[in-house]
């Protein structure tokens, strides 16, 4: 199964690139997905990352995930076909 059709929740996330610097690097636990979020656990915190201004690994998996491109609701992505790069 791929990357992009697997559930994150529970799995580890870490940020590539983003059109906010301060979020290059971030990385963390996800908790929550939304259409258009996902929230990571670092330490103590949650933090909410747009998907549409990131991109980012989940666990070790090397493909890179663009946010932008799976803004959809995470039930609705498991389910979808998405163009290989």
């Amino acid at each position: 199964m791929d990357i992009y059709n697997q559930t994150w929740i529970g799995r580890e996330l870490t940020v590539l690139t983003s059109t906010d610097s301060s979020l290059v690097n971030r990385q963390g636990c996800v908790v929550d997905e939304t259409r258009n979020t996902l929230a990571i656990r670092e330490g103590d915190r949650t933090v909410t990352l747009n998907k549409a201004s990131i991109t980012f690994t989940v666990g070790d998996h090397p493909v890179v995930i663009e946010g932008a491109m799976v803004g959809h609701r995470p039930e609705d992505r498991i389910h979808r076909t998405y163009r290989k790069a």
